[in-house]
């Protein structure tokens, strides 16, 4: 639907709304053309304001995302993190070694 028949549909909407709101609260012609006019102005003031955020919210979601640039930076942490992970992996071995000769040697000097 167009932003300009949305804002039809509810000018005319808020009309009928104040039409029905003035009948039901005023018993003069003065407060049913008040009720009227102020309610149809709403619908047509809010209607414009949805508008304006349907819109924002659509250009704000159009720009260009760079995919390319983005999957090759990932490509690069990814890689970064394979080699601190082999280097991790292999100071906890030299770790474990370590401690396995420490105690051989304190279990050798305890016979």
């Amino acid at each position: 639907m167009l932003g300009e028949n949305f804002v039809y549909f509810f000018t005319v909407l808020g009309f009928f709304v104040g039409i029905i709101f003035g009948i039901l609260k005023s018993f003069d012609a003065d407060g049913l053309f008040t009720y009227t006019f102020l309610i149809t102005t709403f619908f047509y003031l809010f209607s414009h304001v949805i508008i304006a955020m349907y819109y924002r919210t659509i250009t704000a979601k159009a720009y260009n995302f760079p995919k390319e640039i983005h999957e090759a930076e990932l490509d690069l942490f990814v890689k970064e993190i394979n080699k601190r992970e082999k280097l991790i992996d292999s100071a906890c071995k030299l770790t474990d070694m370590a401690i396995k000769m420490n105690q051989n040697d304190i279990a050798g000097q305890k016979l």
